[in-house]
């Protein structure tokens, strides 16, 4: 045998070597892969059903009017109508406010200090009694218009809550 086909026959068995060796290997591979488990993907979440849109709601203000040695601050309150007040003595003394006229209570519309004690009370711009200090009273304002109020037990405090 000659040089060049001793060569030649190297060359085919190292090829053969090669070619079964990457066969090998591969199914080798492909078998750690599939000693692998892989984490199934969680399942989706079901869908939300929409909600359907929900109404604007009403801007709502937070009115309070102080009251004080010296009255009522602010001493006129402007507020759309249906809108809240809250009467809050800061004062050691007792105050009581109440719709003007004193000492009938009625100017605001339903209102009168003879509904005091009553069922009705709680539907009367009047807090029906006096307040300790850091106590409130609070009163929704549902008709228009511009309400006089005073301290039932000192008449010479008054304010007025503007309604629009």
């Amino acid at each position: 045998m000659n040089k060049s086909a001793i060569a030649f026959f190297f060359a085919i068995i190292a090829v053969a070597l090669v070619a079964g060796c990457a066969q090998q290997a591969a199914p080798q591979a492909a078998a750690s892969e599939q000693q692998t488990p892989q984490a199934p993907a969680p399942p989706a979440p079901p869908a939300m059903p929409e909600s359907p849109a929900q109404p604007a709601q009403p801007e709502v203000h937070d009115h309070s009017v102080t009251i004080t040695a010296s009255g009522f601050v602010p001493q006129t309150l402007t507020i759309e109508a249906g809108e809240e007040v809250t009467f809050l003595n800061k004062d050691s003394t007792q105050h009581w406010p109440a719709s003007a006229v004193h000492p009938t209570h009625t100017a605001y519309p339903g209102s009168d200090i003879a509904k005091c004690g009553t069922a009705d009370a709680k539907t009367v711009f009047d807090a029906c009694k006096g307040l300790a200090q850091g106590e409130a009273f609070k009163f929704t304002f549902n008709q228009k218009g511009s309400w006089k109020y005073h301290d039932h037990l000192n008449p010479s405090l008054w304010g007025t809550v503007v309604v629009e």
